[in-house]
């Protein structure tokens, strides 16, 4: 399978639009065309029904979609670590969300500096769910992520910590006060409709809350009553004054994992995984 049509096909897989997917891949549209022509020729199948109104994905066009960006990741990944491997001072990217709860990473970091034979470990700051993708392609080693928030599919995990859910409310709202409250109360709130964050390919699901993707954003719209959002505990540290964290008695409570892939043989990475699993 030739990798410069299977990535043509993923672009537009993701994007359903013949124009924004040329436009993202920087070609005109009648070489992409012609790419998924000669595509589904090859498989002798049908990826995509095309009408004048609209592209949608097959079955196997969704097959192929996910495997495709399994296999490109993989193939990014490989000449990334190649490229490390080649590197004469050793170091590791952590990717954690923009905003995480410093207190647990400056523990990890100043634990993990303190080992003998440490190597520098770079930050890799991200948006919501970037940090999976990151770990498929290459981009990081090791990653912090939040369960049921982030998928953890197809990574190796130890668990860190469970915690319960707030709900962020501006300070001068009447739920602010309480001791606690229930999802519904939350959900409920006419004027402050549940915050949206990006799925997996980018898109945003239905609904009247507010398209977010990283927690200054976030804070900003709840702080003007614009909207809400149910988070882990730690997100309330050091919260703006503006802002009050109420105790969701009712939330799931979410599980901070640390997550590689499961082909890592990083000398390091699993040095870092041992002290993260010790605090």
């Amino acid at each position: 399978m030739d990798l410069r049509e299977l990535r043509y096909f993923v672009v537009l897989a993701e994007e359903l639009h013949f124009g924004k997917a040329a436009l993202r891949l920087e070609i005109a549209q009648p070489p992409l065309s012609r790419a998924i022509a000669r595509l589904e020729r090859r498989l002798g199948v049908t990826l995509l029904e095309r009408t004048s109104r609209k592209v949608t994905l097959t079955d196997a066009g969704a097959v192929l979609l996910s495997e495709g960006r399994a296999i490109l990741s993989a193939v990014a990944a490989a000449e990334r670590r190649t490229q490390q491997a080649a590197r004469k001072r050793p170091r590791i990217v952590l990717a954690v969300k923009s905003g995480t709860g410093g207190g647990l990473l400056a523990k990890l970091l100043d634990a993990y500096r303190a080992e003998p034979g440490s190597v520098t470990v770079d930050l890799l700051l991200g948006e919501a769910r970037q940090q999976q993708e990151s770990l498929r392609d290459g981009r990081a080693d090791v990653a912090l992520l939040h369960l049921p928030f982030d998928s953890a599919d197809g990574l190796d995990t130890e668990t860190l910590h469970t915690e319960g859910q707030v709900a962020i409310l501006p300070a001068t709202h009447p739920l602010a006060g309480r001791p606690g409250i229930r999802v519904a109360d939350v959900t409920a709130l006419p004027d402050m409709p549940m915050a949206r964050w990006p799925g997996p390919g980018g898109g945003y699901p239905e609904g009247p809350g507010a398209e977010v993707r990283n927690l200054t954003q976030l804070f900003q719209l709840i702080a003007l009553g614009r909207t809400t959002a149910i988070m882990p505990a730690s997100a309330a540290v050091d919260l703006r004054r503006d802002l009050a964290a109420v105790p969701v008695l009712d939330a799931a409570p979410v599980t901070t994992v640390i997550a590689w892939p499961p082909q890592s043989r990083h000398r390091a990475v699993a040095d870092l995984i041992r002290v993260a699993t010790r605090l």
